[in-house]
């Protein structure tokens, strides 16, 4: 198959740009293998997974406040009397008795009705837990895509300043050995020193980057990256699919993850306001106990004594009056009603914004991506055409040096704007709603094609 002249060039200039990062990666750690360990070792996840775990119990602590609740108490006394008159022998006794008692009581409620909203408030709050779960893995998606792709952003940095270090070492030579055989001037040789010395002073500021962006990684996944797996062949950039802005907007003002967790807050302030209401409502309950008590003498006999109480039926409870504390707490939770709404309209206003933006900055990212990769191909072609004027005496050896370092600019920005479309793909789905751990495995296998 017969390409385009341009095409082939673009696609010849992309095969060696990520082969160039693909290099030394066969036996390293993969995007989603760095992901699953961060599932296993990040303090942010593993936090929100125990929030979520405490977050289960809210229902049956909820609901055994529509069951009954039976309770028991005793006791056992040991008495000791002893009466003495001194001047009436017949008047001095002593008495030793023991008395008991047990009381067993149970209610089980007839009519509560703020238990009943505690109980729907506590189901709706079980189900925000897991939108909360699941905003905190896209989250993790995230940041651990971000570390990863900053170390391969840093670690080709590093790569490419020391291919940059060669290149202008070698035309630091060339121009001494010019300079000695009178075909150069001690300029040429001061300016590729000054050119070596600042590539010098890029390589260590570009070591030092990389080692703040593993330290990073490292937050996450609790330890340092061994090697990572790099860009593979295979990767081509696609815009949205669908690539319609209404379609990501639509899907983003139901779907975000943000959204429905302030939904469902709204959700449970709407029956914050039930319950407090509630507060004027009466409350009945049937109610039983059985009480046996006894003891083996008294104070005055030692007859024994044994007897039993037992009660059962219902308890009517109607609140009159509570000097105001009702209405205030009514006019308290519709506040916090009302406070719910705006917060609810700011998620859906902010999820369509985030979508819009994720849209946006796909299709950037794949305009960025080839006009990046048409300024590396021009820029190479501009370092033969002075390299080829140097040797004929158009051009300076800093032409040729500046332009050198134009290329490597171009591949550095080519291969960050590779990154950034990766990470825009990613947002788009969080602004939606709909990312998840297989998501990062489609990219996966798209980075190792």
């Amino acid at each position: 198959m017969n390409l385009p002249r341009s095409l082939s060039r673009r696609v010849a200039l992309s095969l060696a740009l990520v082969a160039t990062l693909a290099a030394g990666s066969a036996a390293a750690e993969d995007l989603l293998q760095i992901y699953r360990e961060a599932q296993k070792s990040d303090p942010q996840i593993a936090a929100a997974r125990a929030f979520w775990e405490a977050t289960q119990e809210r229902v049956p602590q909820a609901r055994s406040g529509l069951l009954p609740s039976v309770s028991a108490t005793g006791a056992v006394n040991y008495n000791n009397y002893d009466f003495n008159v001194p001047s009436d022998n017949t008047l001095d006794f002593n008495r030793n008795y023991y008395q008991y008692s047990l009381t067993v009581s149970a209610s089980q409620p007839l009519y509560r009705y703020q238990n009943v909203v505690l109980y729907d408030q506590a189901k709706q709050q079980v189900t925000q837990s897991d939108f909360t779960l699941v905003i905190a893995q896209q989250d993790l998606i995230i940041r651990t895509s971000v570390a990863y792709f900053d170390v391969l952003l840093a670690e080709f940095n590093v790569e490419l300043a020391a291919q940059q270090k060669l290149a202008v070492a070698e035309q630091l030579a060339q121009a001494k050995r010019n300079f000695e055989v009178g075909t150069a001037t001690i300029t040429d040789t001061n300016e590729a020193q000054a050119k070596y010395d600042q590539i010098v002073a890029t390589e260590i500021q570009a070591l030092n980057d990389l080692d703040r962006r593993r330290t990073a990684l490292r937050a996450i996944i609790g330890r340092f990256p061994t090697s990572l797996k790099r860009v593979g062949i295979g990767f081509d950039p696609q815009p949205p699919s669908p690539n319609s802005l209404d379609y990501w907007v639509d899907k983003a003002a139901t779907g975000n993850m943000n959204y429905r967790f302030q939904q469902s807050n709204y959700e449970i302030a709407a029956l914050e306001v039930e319950r407090a209401r509630a507060g004027h409502y009466p409350t009945l309950d049937l109610v039983a106990s059985y009480n046996p008590q006894g003891s083996n003498g008294g104070v005055s006999s030692g007859i024994r004594s044994n007897s039993a109480q037992g009660l059962i039926g219902v308890q009517l409870n109607v609140p009159i009056y509570t000097g105001g504390f009702v209405n205030s707490r009514v006019r308290e939770a519709i506040s916090l009603q009302d406070k719910a709404r705006q917060d609810l309209e700011t998620a859906k206003r902010s999820a369509i914004t985030n979508a819009q933006d994720g849209y946006s900055g796909v299709n950037s990212a794949v305009a960025s991506v080839k006009a990046n990769e048409q300024a590396v191909q021009s820029a190479e072609v501009a370092l033969q055409s002075n390299k080829l004027g140097f040797e004929v005496g158009i051009r300076t050896n800093l032409d040729v040096l500046n332009v050198q370092q134009n290329v490597f600019s171009a591949r550095r920005d080519l291969a960050n704007a590779y990154f950034q479309y990766l990470l825009a793909v990613l947002r788009l789905k969080a602004a939606v709603g709909t990312l998840d751990e297989q998501d990062l495995a489609d990219l996966n296998r798209r980075l190792n094609g």
